[in-house]
């Protein structure tokens, strides 16, 4: 069986149809992906009751609550702050200041992807 087995990731990413693809090729690799279109949505879930992802998935560029801020509001929060964040990013804003388990640039290889979140799992 798969180290991947049973680890919940939570996959932010304002496109649809990208976080449908990571969610389903994730799921494939038996992990418990869940998917959020936004940092709000990520950080009701993240506060809502139950079992708290083992790494997040971060898109950079998003509307409402962009990955910055999301970023920020996470440090803050001391139940969800230490969950590690896998960015994802082609933003040409500097993402040296996000603490980051990894920074994948997009377009990315899955293969990548992969990698970081079983080292994070």
């Amino acid at each position: 069986m798969s180290t991947s087995a049973g680890c919940p990731i939570l996959i932010v990413e304002d496109d649809p149809d990208l976080r449908y693809m990571m969610v389903q090729m994730l799921a494939l690799e038996g992990f418990e992906p869940e998917g959020a279109s936004d940092g709000f949505e990520a950080l009701k879930r993240l506060r809502s009751p139950g079992p708290r992802p083992h790494v997040i998935v971060l898109d950079m560029m998003m509307p409402r609550m962009d990955g910055w801020e999301f970023c920020r509001v996470r440090a803050l929060d001391p139940d969800i702050g230490q969950i590690p964040v896998v960015v994802l990013s082609a933003a040409p804003r500097n993402i040296l200041d996000i603490d980051a388990a990894a920074v994948i640039s997009k377009p990315f290889d899955y293969d990548t992807l992969l990698e970081a979140v079983r080292r994070e799992c």
